[in-house]
């Protein structure tokens, strides 16, 4: 029976010390008393296993055992990656615009960490992990695939439990476990504590792994001298590595010798404000004559990608001319009885009413094409595209349902995309799902333009300036008429000519006639 108990505990004490860190130590206090029979009947027998203490006299010592997780030496950190993720269909890769954290900063959950920029839209990244910030691995300006890490944070899981020390029943807790085993026991609970210690040791090692305290940019210049930055001694706050740091370590090593020439390089961090190309900038006369290297990012990037893509459909331009002096009466109006001071009234929102008329009417001008099935969806919704130039590069967000809006809901509806471009705070939601595209090149100037198709619709409309010129009338006298110029691009594998020529001929009417809006009306 003796044996068979011990063996009992043993096993207890297997299980308890493979699912848990642990602790053994000797007992302080007496055993306490059992009377033994002649049968030596064990008082584990007696009484069954439970989660408070069970006390086992055995080779005239006692030890005492907890399944509660070692005293003052908590968990260690664990390094953890975080990578970009997926932020939106399609999206293969995104721009960093800026970070909100740099490295030794602690962050908490939810925390904003950085901003990137994709194809379509500025996303604002948040922190999963509360904790510290080890290694940021991106500047400002940089390309990031999707799934690659963006920083890695030290995570601290660990609990740091408040126990006094002293008795052993001090540091218990109701579910810790209390059993006497023998010696040999003693000695299989007690390699937890040497566990402990090669965890952390393996934490100083994996802090090691992760490198030291450093910018983007120092690293960059220590890897450019083939250097190891985790073999210069920092001189920075918290054993930052400063870029004197380097230069100073390549210099005793012989790497380079002229620093002050690498000291003034161009090796630091780009700030926020980075030039970069931007086509709305306007070049002073005297400006230098030396050539300059600006990258495309964001937007423009996006540019690149669509116009290259869309440049291999063949197209068909339709061009006309609208009679607008109507329209240029009914925009008058609205803007004299306007009772709301924050809407400024303008013709754009007419012509994007009159335009989600036209489409009801047809509809495969409202669509688009899967190249690899052959196959034409009518779009059931008017999720008509505004082409808008911000300081970043064209972006085109839409206006959703536009058959389901009134003239004033699509006026401040524009409104808010327009603030939102200046501010580069479109969303992905506000440029997905388009269906037709407006560009508005007379705003700027021009009569017309012969516009790109934004894939995968099959439409896209230039929109001249509206300009006074003198035509002729029915009666044959010359009088004023405001004219708009209109170029229709069509995607010439779905749409046919004529096709284009009835839909601008509906749309013309609407405008010319902007009466017959209210006829349509729901």
């Amino acid at each position: 029976m003796m044996m068979m108990s011990s063996r009992l505990c043993q096993r207890r004490l297997c299980f308890s010390t493979s699912a848990l860190r642990c602790r053994c130590r000797p007992s302080l206090s007496p055993p306490p008393s059992h009377s033994h029979s002649h049968s030596h009947t064990s008082p584990l027998l007696s009484s069954p296993f439970t989660k408070h203490h069970l006390n086992y006299f055995m080779n005239g010592k006692i030890y005492w055992f907890s399944t509660q997780p070692m005293v003052g030496l908590p968990s260690p950190p664990k390094v953890v990656d975080v990578p970009l993720a997926q932020t939106g269909e399609g999206i293969a890769e995104c721009e960093l615009l800026k970070w909100h954290v740099q490295e030794g900063d602690y962050i908490e959950d939810f925390q904003p960490i950085c901003e990137v920029q994709s194809d379509k839209a500025t996303i604002e990244i948040t922190s999963r992990y509360k904790g510290k910030v080890a290694n940021i691995l991106y500047v400002p300006g940089d390309i990031v695939k999707v799934g690659e890490t963006l920083l890695k944070i030290l995570v601290d899981e660990s609990a740091f439990p408040s126990v006094t020390s002293g008795d052993p029943g001090n540091a218990k807790s109701p579910d810790s476990d209390q059993i006497l085993v023998d010696g040999s026991a003693f000695t299989a609970a007690t390699t937890c504590d040497s566990e402990n210690e090669k965890s952390l040791d393996s934490y100083s090692e994996e802090v090691k792994r992760v490198g030291v305290l450093s910018t983007p940019a120092v690293r960059s210049l220590a890897k450019q001298h083939g250097i190891d930055i985790n073999e210069v001694r920092g001189t920075g706050k918290d054993g930052r590595v400063l870029k004197e740091d380097v230069l100073n370590f390549a210099v005793n090593k012989g790497i380079i010798k002229n620093p002050s020439a690498v000291l003034h390089a161009d090796y630091v961090e780009q700030p926020q404000g980075e030039e970069r190309y931007n086509s709305d900038v306007e070049t002073k006369y005297d400006s230098p004559t030396e050539d300059r290297i600006l990258p495309l990012r964001g937007y423009q990037r996006a540019m690149v990608k669509s116009m290259s893509l869309a440049a291999k459909v063949p197209h068909f331009h339709y061009v006309d001319e609208i009679n607008c002096d109507a329209l240029v009466e009914l925009k008058t109006s609205f803007q004299k009885n306007n009772p709301y001071k924050d809407v400024k009234h303008t013709f754009l929102p007419v012509l994007i009413k009159s335009l989600s008329m036209a489409l009801t009417k047809y509809p495969f001008v409202n669509s688009c094409f899967k190249e690899d099935s052959l196959e034409v969806i009518l779009k059931g919704s008017h999720n008509i595209g505004i082409a808008m130039a911000t300081p970043n590069g064209l972006v085109v967000p839409n206006i959703k349902n536009a058959q389901s809006l009134s003239i004033l809901e699509i006026t401040k509806e524009l409104a808010r995309l327009q603030q939102l471009a200046s501010a580069n705070k479109l969303t992905s939601e506000d440029i997905s799902g388009g269906t037709i595209t407006l560009s508005n090149i007379g705003a700027i100037g021009g009569k017309f333009g012969a516009p790109l198709l934004n894939l995968p619709e099959v439409s896209i409309i230039a929109i001249g300036r509206i300009q006074k010129v003198p035509q002729f009338a029915d009666d044959g006298n010359v009088y004023p008429v405001s004219l708009m110029t209109v170029n229709i691009g069509a995607d010439h594998r779905v749409l046919d000519g004529a096709t284009v020529a009835r839909f601008c001929n509906e749309w013309k009417q609407l405008i010319e006639n902007p009466g017959l809006l209210v006829l349509h009306l729901r």
